[in-house]
């Protein structure tokens, strides 16, 4: 029998809104990109996506691709489940990275690897794409030093 491929098997599917807003993240996902709101009027990325901007009020916003790379901002080490289906994957790490190239903005996921492992603030992580049937998320995993 081979091993779930999945970091947190029993994760519940996520669900998109009615508005169908967060759509083209979710297409960005699949296609292993990580995108992020971007006002057209003033350049202000932004997140989670809204119907207008923070910056200028303008409603003319699209999703831009940006560079999966980030730097841990804050991070916690989960030792209760909120959510009964993930006892069994206790403990486990969430991290929120802040992406530099994407005007700052924190996003949410999974730190991967041994749930014991060390983490640093400041850290630099990498998006890993976790591809599911019908979605794919967006997990982080410590970056590899880049060639200079």
């Amino acid at each position: 029998m081979s091993a779930n491929p999945f970091y947190l098997p029993a994760l519940v599917r996520p669900e998109p809104s009615r508005s169908g807003l967060e759509a083209p993240y979710w297409e960005a996902t699949r296609r292993g990109e990580l995108a992020i709101q971007r006002c057209s009027g003033c350049g202000t990325f932004q997140w989670g996506p809204e119907w207008i901007c923070h910056a200028c009020h303008s409603f003319d916003l699209t999703f831009e691709p940006v560079r999966p790379r980030g730097r841990i901002y804050s991070w916690e080490r989960v030792w209760h489940a909120v959510d009964p289906r993930l006892i069994d994957s206790c403990p486990y790490l969430v991290v929120l990275v802040e992406l530099p190239e994407a005007g700052g903005v924190r996003v949410v996921g999974n730190l991967l690897g041994d749930s014991s492992q060390s983490v640093t603030i400041g850290a630099a992580v990498d998006a890993v794409f976790e591809d599911h049937d019908d979605y794919t998320l967006v997990q982080w995993r410590s970056a590899q030093p880049e060639a200079t």
